[in-house]
C-alpha cells in the first residue's frame, strides 16, 4: 500500500489538529470538514501565497470580494440554471445513486470495453485518453435516453456499494446548485442560489471594477471565497466536497490575444504549484480534449497532481472567450463593456480564467509532504512542508518543564513571533516533542538547555535532516530568515 494513502493523511490531520470531521459529536455530516488550529494556519498561508503571486506582485490585477447570494437572473444568464447538470443513475436494487462518469471511472477495463462495444457497435472512435474515453461514454449514454440503463446492466456495470451488477435506471440530469429562498415566503419569486463559483461575481462587476480601478486591457480581477455544489459523488477526503473555497482570476484581454494569454497563465499556474515545494514530477499540465470542454470554453488546460488515487485536477485555466460578458449584456440592463482608446469604441473583452481550489491545494501539499522513515529502529512520521507554508515555523523546547529554562523559552517564542509563527512545547521527553512537531510539519526546533543559561546559546534542529547546530540566541531570527530563503 502506498504510504501516502488518503486514510493515513486523514488520521494525521485529526491527530495533529489540521482537519476534523464536521459535526462529529452528532455523527458527522458526510464530506464536510472543519479546519483545526494547524489546518487554518496552513490554509491561510496558502491563500496568502496565491494572493501575493496573483494580485500584490502585479500592477495589472486587482482584487474584489462578491456576495455569495446573487440575483437569480445572474445564474440564468450564465447558463447555470439550464446547463449546470450532472447525469445520474440509480441502482434499483440497492437504492444507491451515482454520478454516471464517476460510476464508469471505477469499473474494470473489460466492463468499460463491453459498454463501449455495445454503444458503438464494435466500431468505437479513437480516444485521446482514459478521461476522454469516460467523457464520451457518459455523453452517449446520456443521449440514449430510455436504453441507457439496460446497456449499463447488460455490460456488467457493478455497484461500488454492493459489488454486484446493478439494476440501473436510465441516466437523467440533476442540477448541482443549492437552492434557497430569500424573505418570509417560499415561492418561485423568492428563489435564490448559493453560488457554485465565484467567477460570476467578477463578471457582473466588470464595469464597476474597471472604471474605478482605471485598469486598461489586458488586466485581471481576482477573488477568493466559498462556493457550493450539490455533488452527488463526493470523496477522497478534501478533494471533492459540497462546500469548498476557490481562488479565481478572470483576466480580460483583446479577443485576438486569448491564445497567448492562455499559454502564459497555464505555465504561470503550473510554476506556482511547484513554488509551494510540491514534487515537480507529480505535477503536469494537461490540455482538454474537445469532448471535455465546457459549453463556454474553446480551450482549457488542467494543472494535475498524481494523488494516490490517480492524476486529478488542481486547477483549470480556460479560454472563456466573450461568453460571460455577452450573456450578461444580453440579459441585464447595465452593459459590461470596455472603451478601447485604440479603436475609439466600446468592445466586449475576452476572458482567460484561472480557477483553483484552496482545499485541493491544501490536500496536495499535505499528501506530497507526507513521509514515513525509520530512525534508529523507530518509525518517524513527518510532513516535509515548505517552511513558508508550515503552520508553526519554529517550536521551542525547554529541556526542563519548569523554572528559568521555561521563562527563557517563553522569551524566545516572543522573539520568534515578531516575524514567524512560534510555539512552546514543554510536554514529555525531548524525543517525543521532536516527533510531535515533525508530524505537524514544523521545520525548525530550538532546544533551551543548561548551557543556554550559561552562555545564551541554543540548539537549532532541522526537521528534514535532524541535524543540530549550536547558535547564539541573538542570531535566531537571522538563522530562520536564511534557512527559509534557502529552501
Amino acid at each position: 500500500m502506498d504510504i501516502k494513502s488518503i486514510d493515513k493523511i486523514v488520521s494525521l490531520c485529526k491527530r495533529r489538529g489540521f482537519i476534523f470531521q464536521s459535526s462529529e459529536v452528532y455523527g458527522g455530516l458526510a464530506s464536510t470538514w472543519d479546519y483545526g488550529h494547524l489546518g487554518v494556519e496552513l490554509k491561510r498561508k496558502l491563500k496568502n501565497e496565491w494572493w501575493q503571486n496573483i494580485v500584490t506582485s502585479r500592477d495589472n490585477v486587482v482584487g474584489m470580494d462578491a456576495a455569495i447570494l446573487m440575483h437569480p437572473k445572474v445564474w440564468e444568464a450564465s447558463g447555470h440554471v439550464e446547463n449546470f447538470n450532472d447525469p445520474l443513475v440509480d441502482n434499483k436494487d440497492t437504492k444507491k445513486r451515482y454520478r454516471l462518469d464517476h460510476l464508469l471511472e471505477g469499473q474494470k477495463p473489460e466492463v468499460v470495453e463491453s459498454l463501449t462495444n455495445a454503444i458503438f457497435k464494435d466500431n468505437p472512435p479513437e480516444f485521446a485518453s482514459e478521461e476522454d474515453h469516460i467523457v464520451i461514454l457518459t455523453q452517449h449514454l446520456n443521449d440514449l435516453g430510455e436504453t441507457g440503463g439496460s446497456l449499463l446492466k447488460d455490460s456488467g456495470v457493478r455497484d461500488p456499494h454492493s459489488g454486484a451488477v446493478g439494476n440501473w435506471t436510465n441516466p437523467r440530469q440533476f442540477n448541482l446548485m443549492f437552492q434557497t429562498h430569500i424573505g418570509p415566503t417560499q415561492d418561485s419569486s423568492s428563489i435564490a442560489y448559493l453560488r457554485p463559483e465565484t467567477a460570476q461575481g467578477i463578471f457582473v462587476n466588470f464595469a464597476n471594477v474597471q472604471i474605478t480601478s482605471r485598469q486598461k486591457l489586458p488586466f485581471g480581477i481576482a477573488q477568493m471565497g466559498k462556493s457550493f455544489r450539490n455533488e452527488i459523488t463526493t470523496g477522497n477526503f478534501l478533494f471533492r466536497t459540497r462546500e469548498f473555497e476557490q481562488m479565481e482570476l478572470e483576466f480580460f484581454v483583446h479577443l485576438e490575444d486569448t491564445k497567448k494569454w492562455l499559454e502564459y497563465w497555464s505555465n504561470e499556474r503550473l510554476e506556482w504549484f511547484k513554488s509551494l515545494g510540491i514534487t515537480p514530477e507529480k505535477l503536469r499540465l494537461r490540455a482538454h480534449g474537445g469532448d471535455e470542454l465546457a459549453h463556454y470554453s474553446s480551450a482549457c488546460y488542467d494543472v494535475e497532481y498524481q494523488f494516490p488515487f490517480g492524476w486529478s485536477e488542481l486547477e483549470g485555466i480556460a479560454d472563456r472567450g466573450t461568453f460571460d460578458l455577452d450573456q450578461h449584456n444580453a440579459h441585464a440592463d447595465k452593459k459590461q463593456s470596455y472603451f478601447d482608446p485604440q479603436q475609439n469604441k466600446h468592445i466586449v473583452p475576452a476572458v482567460v480564467e484561472s480557477s483553483a481550489g484552496v482545499d485541493r491545494a491544501f490536500l496536495t501539499v499535505l499528501v506530497d509532504a507526507y513521509r514515513e522513515e525509520e530512525v534508529n529502529g523507530e518509525k518517524r512520521v513527518l510532513l516535509k512542508l515548505a517552511p513558508k507554508l508550515a503552520p508553526i515555523t519554529c517550536a521551542v523546547f525547554p529541556l526542563m518543564n519548569k523554572g528559568e529554562q521555561v521563562e527563557k523559552a517563553e522569551l524566545l517564542v516572543k522573539e520568534v513571533r515578531r516575524e514567524f509563527s512560534g510555539f512552546i512545547d514543554t510536554g514529555g521527553s525531548i524525543g517525543k516533542r521532536y516527533r510531535r512537531q515533525d508530524e505537524a510539519g514544523t521545520p525548525y526546533g530550538i532546544t533551551v538547555d543548561h548551557q543556554t543559561m550559561e552562555d545564551d546559546t541554543v540548539t537549532i534542529r532541522d526537521r528534514d535532516t535532524m541535524e543540530q547546530e549550536r547558535i547564539s540566541i541573538d542570531s535566531i531570527l537571522d538563522q530562520l530568515r536564511s534557512r527559509i530563503s534557502a529552501t
